[in-house]
């Protein structure tokens, strides 16, 4: 089958090969035929090194697909099914599943760095992004990561809910549970960020600032939910305005820079929110003075995969859609195929793309 490999970090180019074979599946395991996949800036962050992951490796982990073949102990799904993809799949068995926290279950995540499921070369063992490699035509995986799909949503639609759409509708509703009438501002509006705008406006907040640098980003930024777009430079005189100089109640991150955290900081109200939803380096180090964590009695929250249970938020997700109150086909910038994968990420390094979606053949 074919699959897009990286065989060492730091690589600008995908070796896109029509050899790769995977691992018998296992009594635990499901097999998948990807449908649709995402190129996520997560997979870019993959390539150079700011996300750690075992090489060689088969990127991509947001994606949708049709369930080819179960383990013998799997009664969760069966051929046929529609699923999509978890990138971290909860044990449900760990104090942090079973105490309402499955998003920071490591057990796969930590399995993934040991186990490949997928060879190449006469037999070379390669491995998945997140243990799912959905840059592939099909991947094994446990039947944690295989959450079901009403058949009636799209797979591209079904890819975006794999990560993009939970991690930043997931921020605004699980994370901050933005509140009816309440302020917003978010920095950053790519595909998460337009996602995190979505939630805070399904949520009832009454202001959503969108920040980026790129001008072309207000546009659709207004369209899927936003009441403003600002360039950085032009925060100060939108938070006067809006706000009248007090700051937001919710600062939402969406980069992933220690810049634009501190940046969330400064333009949220005291006693507000301040949500990280980027995935930053891990030598980025962000500096508060004690006092301020303090006295200004800022909440500063992380949100991870929109800490969502995705048994529940994945179908929740889809039934938003299925109502008209996510508008994910607006965020899709292209469909492509796996063939045109390393022009996708080199679409994507510009910053001007949102969600390319690789639909299979």
């Amino acid at each position: 089958m074919r699959a897009a490999l990286l065989h060492a970090v730091g690589d600008d180019k995908l070796d896109i090969r029509d050899d790769v074979t995977l691992a018998p599946v296992g009594p635990t395991d499901v097999r998948v035929r990807i449908k649709a996949t995402g190129v996520c800036h997560s997979d870019l962050s993959a390539m150079t090194g700011v996300l750690p992951q075992p090489v060689p490796l088969v990127l991509g982990h947001e994606g949708a697909g049709e369930v080819v073949e179960v383990g013998e102990h799997v009664s969760t799904v069966k051929p046929g099914d529609h699923v999509v993809i978890s990138w971290r799949p909860a044990c449900q068995e760990c104090d942090l599943c079973l105490g309402g926290q499955p998003y920071l279950c490591l057990k796969y995540i930590i399995e993934s760095f040991t186990k490949g499921n997928f060879r190449f070369g006469g037999g070379t063992t390669a491995f998945g992004m997140a243990g799912c490699g959905t840059w592939a035509e099909e991947i094994v995986i446990p039947w944690q990561a295989a959450i079901k799909l009403d058949p009636e949503v799209p797979w591209e639609v079904g890819a975006l809910i794999g990560c993009g759409i939970t991690t930043g509708v997931g921020a605004a509703i699980n994370t901050a549970k933005v509140r009816p009438g309440s302020t917003v501002a978010v920095i950053g509006c790519g595909g998460v960020g337009l996602s995190v705008i979505q939630g805070a406006r399904v949520s009832g907040a009454r202001t959503i600032l969108a920040v980026d640098p790129l001008e072309s980003k207000h546009t659709l930024a207004k369209k899927v939910g936003a009441t403003h777009a600002v360039t950085p430079e032009q925060v100060p005189a939108a938070l006067n305005e809006l706000t009248g100089g007090n700051g937001f109640d919710y600062g939402f991150e969406v980069v992933g820079k220690s810049a634009t955290i501190q940046n969330a900081w400064q333009i949220t109200r005291a006693g507000g929110d301040v949500i990280v939803v980027g995935a930053g380096a891990a030598d980025d180090m962000v500096s508060f003075s004690a006092f301020n964590l303090l006295f200004e009695g800022k909440n500063l929250l992380s949100s991870l995969y929109g800490e969502s249970d995705v048994r529940h938020d994945f179908p929740y997700f889809a039934n938003l859609y299925k109502a008209g109150q996510l508008d994910l086909e607006s965020m899709i910038s292209a469909r492509i195929r796996l063939a045109d994968l390393n022009d996708a990420v080199a679409a994507l390094k510009s910053g001007e793309v949102l969600r390319q979606i690789v639909v299979m053949d």
